[in-house]
């Protein structure tokens, strides 16, 4: 997943360096580079991201119930 953002972060560099205007390369590196990026490792992220909170609620939960049980 990283090495396709990065060959894109690349791509998107160079396209932006060989525009004609200081302003035009800045946009094409945010609209071509950047915003594509951002919304694919958002997406491509997402279930990641659900299997850690997951892991955190169960490891929240078997703590819970290791701490009521040790009191009596």
């Amino acid at each position: 997943m990283y090495l396709i953002a990065i060959a894109w972060f690349y791509v998107a560099l160079f396209a932006a360096i060989s525009d004609d205007t200081v302003l035009g390369g800045v946009l094409t590196f945010l609209f071509y580079g950047l915003g594509p990026i951002a919304l694919f490792l958002w997406l491509f992220g997402s279930p990641s991201r659900r299997r850690r909170q997951k892991a955190l609620e169960a490891a929240e939960a078997l703590n819970d119930r290791g701490d009521s049980g040790a009191g009596q």
